[in-house]
């Protein structure tokens, strides 16, 4: 059963309309017709069963016949602080990080980052729309964000009320995220009351030593991703990946 998403506004008690692009796709690429039967998200985890109604060139109507007891939601928020990247790399991390779970993207501004790419970045629209594709295609109950980039003291600032800060660093050595939760577990932590995860990623050129102790400041993880260097696009994967297996819903929920 095909999905979509529609904004809140949009959706009545007993109605729905999708507008925009996405009525294209419906008709022409779809071919889907009226009376058969869809899942309609209000792009804020709400889901609803529904039949469409009619189309036309500028909306496709619905008939909502149900609320949808669905949620396909990670019970760990991931945010992911992303040192800005060159060229089409964050359309990938966006994509692949959205399919994994993650519940927003903040790209940020750190001391190796590129200085044409500070001023250069305006792609906030296509990256949000990349998102809201592989949510369709991952069927999320949520559709994350990609956010405006932030200066790395906002990032601190905005990373000091998670419950947990996690920093891949290709110069840490012998402690990974598994031998973090390990140690959490020891101390008695009580792993289910982590509930917000920020995962910062630095770019091409890596994170600056100062910028790692400052990160220590504020109670972040240092941690290794193994004894092989990533690429900026693949160490945001494989520390959500580990997380989500860890913490959250990957590989099912026992």
């Amino acid at each position: 059963m095909h999905k979509f998403f529609t904004p809140k506004e949009l959706i009545s008690e007993n109605i729905a309309k999708i507008i925009g692009e996405d009525v294209k796709h419906i008709i022409k690429v779809l071919r889907i017709e009226a009376g058969e039967k869809v899942v309609l998200n209000d792009c804020q985890g709400t889901e609803y069963l529904a039949v469409i109604s009619s189309t036309s060139k500028q909306e496709v109507e619905f008939e909502i016949l149900e609320k949808l007891d669905v949620n396909n939601e990670s019970p760990v928020k991931i945010h992911l602080y992303q040192g800005l990247p060159k060229a089409q790399k964050m359309d990938l991390i966006v994509q692949k990080g959205t399919e994994l779970g993650i519940s927003d993207f903040i790209p940020v501004i750190t001391l190796r980052v590129d200085v044409k790419l500070k001023g250069e970045f305006k792609k906030l629209d296509r990256l949000n729309r990349i998102a809201l594709e592989a949510a369709k295609q991952s069927k999320r109950s949520i559709v994350p964000k990609v956010l405006e980039p932030i200066s790395f003291d906002e990032a601190l600032e905005s990373m000091k009320e998670l419950d947990l800060i996690i920093v891949p660093y290709e110069n840490a050595e012998g402690f990974g995220i598994k031998s973090l939760i390990n140690k959490l577990r020891e101390e008695n932590a009580t792993l289910n009351e982590i509930s917000e995860v920020g995962i910062f990623i630095g770019p091409e050129g890596g994170i600056e030593e100062d910028e790692i102790l400052k990160l220590k400041e504020i109670g972040a993880h240092i941690v290794t991703l193994g004894n092989r260097i990533l690429r900026t696009e693949t160490a945001g994967f494989t520390a959500a990946s580990l997380i989500q297996y860890e913490l959250g819903d990957l590989g099912g929920i026992i």
